[in-house]
């Protein structure tokens, strides 16, 4: 696959991992940029090419992770991209996960106690995602901007630190590779055999979206949280 320089074409870039679409929408670039190379398009739109070069490079490959160089990036900029993830996720990609898992189960040759069970488990494993999103925007995100502009200090360190956002982050990935073996291995009920494609090909792309998203948050996020902390309360963070 591609490896994304400031140089290539951006067009070349999606041609070489058509799921890096969702990812460039993420920084508001909207399909129709012609020929332009990364660094142009960046540049117009005053887009951290660095930053976003990197962020398609991690999600395109694997083992590419430039941990040192990420720690370096600016804590703001990138929880605003964490917070366009989430809302891709409640806006798109759940949604058209839970329509496609809806007409499957509707697919059933009978509603029978497997079915029944298959839906109360994706139920409950959208509602667990649900809740961590919630939490991600409604407590740690705010801290962190709190902090980066050094307002409300004393109420925030009271009520809030990256280490509870470290004891709270629970691994949601488990449930879902659990959702997507039942339906493989498992789920064998007459269901039309080209929704049960569509729905374990959502499930595959809304899971190396959250790898990748877990990622960042884990291993770039909370290190350069605990920085800032640490210059800001010292040995009390």
């Amino acid at each position: 696959m591609l490896l994304i320089t400031p140089d290539t074409k951006l067009a070349d870039a999606l041609n070489s991992n058509y799921l890096l679409i969702p990812v460039v929408n993420r920084f508001g670039i909207a399909l129709g940029f012609g020929d332009k190379s990364v660094e142009e398009i960046c540049r117009g739109r005053g887009i951290n090419v660095e930053f976003f070069t990197t962020i398609l490079n991690v999600f395109s490959h694997e083992n590419y992770f430039p941990q040192a160089r990420m720690l370096n990036f600016d804590a703001l900029a990138l929880v605003q991209y964490l917070e366009r993830t989430h809302e891709y996720y409640r806006s798109l990609l759940l949604p058209q996960l839970e329509r496609h898992f809806n007409l499957l189960m509707e697919s059933a040759s009978e509603k029978s106690k497997e079915v029944l069970l298959i839906e109360k488990f994706f139920n409950e494993y959208k509602n667990e995602l649900l809740l961590h999103l919630k939490r991600e925007d409604q407590a740690t995100f705010p801290y962190i901007k709190a902090i980066y502009h050094k307002q409300n200090l004393e109420d925030m360190a009271r009520r809030y630190s990256i280490k509870k956002f470290e004891a709270e982050h629970n691994n949601i990935d488990e449930k879902l590779y659990d959702l997507k073996n039942i339906l493989i291995k498992y789920a064998h009920n007459g269901y039309d055999e080209h929704l049960r494609n569509t729905v374990i090909f959502d499930l595959f792309r809304l899971e190396k979206d959250l790898t990748d998203h877990t990622h960042i948050e884990n291993n770039i996020l909370t290190p350069i949280v605990e920085k800032m902390e640490q210059a800001l309360f010292g040995s009390n963070a």
